[in-house]
């Protein structure tokens, strides 16, 4: 079976949250799919906030009733200005129903994510998981080619490189990338607290980064605290009393008493851009394409968008064009380009803005959160913008199966 080029439509390299969506909502659109991953490593404590969008993905494709219930609605989010510096912007509140939404987004540890989606994997006739480490990725004229650890070679006109930053994908269609590194380091940590979270996300703005709180379900909350790499190592290295008063200090006691759960995760950041996202009979999604700072819960989310669309795109022509040819990776570039460039500048820009000690930087940032507080239609474009942009919504975005 895994040498018969004829057996699949489409291979997904990578078992991640990207690749595992980009699979099922494949294998839903009616294309022979075949995933080859390792389930991702146990111990990894972050957290997804998914945004409104991306579950109703999530809903059509019959995931979402299978871990809704071990995630938390993000009803309001807060910024908070904690940099202490001359030009402090104002706390600016948003409010989802104030743009009709029952939620923003819903906050989900990854691991329960990726087992939802493993689960409906399973479920699909189209879909096939094969639980191996690529080797190698080849291309041809009318095939692309994957090598596996352990024998075999599996063929199809499609793959979906979803193997992270350093994909093998990108590296075999010849894909040079755009990166830029911030010199921070993201502390991730779950904890439990005594205050309830009233399903609020607060972001802290600090001279180092974010210190990001999203509820989690009951007095349970996950923690993305962007430091300095010493800083980060040292904060990483505290037992779990003293970093637990670390993190109470360091979000103001907005949650009473903490108290770290079992896991920490240390992630240095960056941001890198694919300078194409797809070439040679092989499309990138997820980190293969793009790795922003975790800023605005915009990082899965569009890789997400990638998976839907590139789904949405040979679901449509399975059975009367080359799925895998240059006609539809060139409109896959066109459809994810501009959503990709877009999120990743908004993102720089405001990391960017925290770390200068450029004055009129400051009053620029400070004046945009003023701005957004006081305006309530620009407010409301911005929440309406972020949760959902208008210029990038798959069909499965807007409820609508393959």
């Amino acid at each position: 079976m895994t040498n018969d080029k004829r057996a699949f439509q489409a291979i997904v390299v990578g078992g991640g949250p990207a690749g595992l969506t980009a699979a099922v909502a494949l294998a839903a659109g009616g294309v022979a799919t075949v995933l080859v991953g390792k389930k991702p490593a146990p111990g990894d404590n972050r957290t997804t906030a998914l945004l409104a969008s991306s579950v109703t993905a999530l809903e059509t494709l019959g995931v979402w009733p299978l871990c809704h219930e071990q995630s938390a609605p993000l009803r309001f989010l807060r910024i908070v200005d904690d940099t202490g510096r001359l030009w402090r912007a104002p706390e600016v509140k948003f409010e989802a129903d104030e743009i009709g939404l029952e939620a923003f987004g819903w906050n989900i540890e990854n691991r329960v994510l990726v087992e939802a989606l493993r689960e409906r994997a399973h479920t699909l006739p189209n879909l096939e998981i094969v639980e191996d480490e690529v080797l190698g990725v080849a291309t041809t004229a009318d095939h692309a080619a994957v090598e596996l650890r352990h024998g075999g070679m599996l063929a199809a006109p499609l793959v979906v490189g979803a193997d992270g930053r350093k994909s093998l994908c990108r590296e075999a269609a010849l894909i040079d990338i755009d990166e830029h590194r911030t010199r921070q380091v993201a502390l991730t940590v779950c904890f439990r607290h005594t205050r309830p979270h009233h399903e609020t996300s607060t972001e802290f703005h600090t001279p180092s980064g974010q210190c990001t709180v999203v509820p989690l379900p009951g007095n349970r909350s996950s923690l993305v605290w962007v430091l300095d790499p010493a800083v980060a190592e040292e904060t990483a290295a505290l037992g779990d009393a003293d970093l637990s008063a670390a993190i109470e200090r360091a979000i103001h006691s907005i949650l009473g008493k903490v108290e770290v759960e079992a896991g920490r995760g240390l992630f240095p950041l960056g941001v890198v851009t694919a300078r194409s996202f797809a070439r040679s009979r092989i499309a990138l999604v997820g980190e293969a394409a793009h790795v922003i700072p975790p800023v605005g819960a915009q990082g899965l989310n569009l890789g997400l968008r990638d998976a839907a669309t590139i789904a949405e795109l040979a679901a449509a022509q399975r059975e009367h064009h080359d799925i895998g040819g240059e006609l539809l990776l060139a409109r896959y570039e066109k459809m994810r380009r501009a959503d990709v460039g877009s999120r990743t500048l908004a993102v720089d820009l405001l990391n960017r803005s925290l770390l200068t000690d450029l004055l009129p930087v400051q009053g620029a940032r400070g004046l945009g959160l003023y701005m957004l507080d006081r305006i309530g239609p620009l407010r409301r474009a911005v929440m309406r913008e972020g949760v959902a942009p208008r210029t990038a919504q798959p069909r499965l975005m807007r409820g609508e199966a393959l």
